[in-house]
């Protein structure tokens, strides 16, 4: 695979412990995934849901599984898989709706595919919610284990060959590169769900993305 140093289960089952409680993105994922759902029941897939603490900002309705290389607390809900290695699937089942957050940092040169896989698992109608870091921040940060960096247009254009993206923004504007976390700057932008143009493409942290697979 071109060289790209893809890290193994070892690897994951430590970083996956960071993410046990919920963070600034995944509250905002959760947020749009809520506002996607609405009062139906619907089926879900976070694909790379290391310890699946998403479950727990979701509405009854919403029937949550996850996918991960390494998890920790066995559960029917939850499947263990190597998802580069292996395609992207959950016992032949299709869902309502698939979410991928933090991930496509880490798919080196398998991204096409893995969003060709996740447009296949989505039922009709179904809707992929996904977050990408933006590589062209005014103080870009890389964190030594990312394997897909790359400019968020290019992010984009990919994405569009397999979606048709509803919705575009980033999930926090922030000086550095990261999530904020003074009470002064992260509290406005929690519900905050806007695209600013002229600001977004040197101060947004990463991006949401809402999408419809293509016909």
């Amino acid at each position: 695979m071109g060289g790209i140093r893809y890290h193994k289960r070892d690897f994951w089952a430590a970083e996956n412990l960071k993410y046990q409680a919920p963070h600034f993105r995944m509250r905002k994922v959760a947020r749009v995934t809520r506002q996607v759902a609405g009062t139906r029941q619907a089926d879900l897939l976070d694909v790379g849901c290391g310890p699946g603490t998403l479950a727990s900002l979701l509405p009854a309705g919403v029937r949550y599984h996850g996918i991960d290389i390494a998890i920790a607390s066995p559960a029917p809900n939850l499947l263990e898989a190597d998802i580069v290695a292996a395609p992207i699937a959950f016992g032949g089942r299709s869902f309502d709706i698939v979410v991928a957050q933090g991930l496509f940092e880490y798919l080196g040169d398998v991204q096409s595919r893995k969003l060709a896989e996740i447009a296949g698992l989505l039922a009709d109608g179904g809707t992929f919610i996904c977050t990408y870091q933006n590589f062209a921040h005014r103080k870009k940060s890389l964190y030594w284990p990312y394997s897909n960096v790359q400019h968020p247009e290019d992010f984009r254009r990919d994405v569009e060959r397999y979606f048709r993206i509803e919705r575009e923004f980033p999930t926090a504007y922030n000086w550095n590169h990261s999530h904020p976390n003074r009470a002064l700057i992260r509290l406005p932008q929690e519900r905050l769900s806007v695209n600013l143009p002229l600001i977004a493409r040197s101060l947004a942290v990463d991006y949401c993305y809402v999408c419809r697979p293509l016909p």
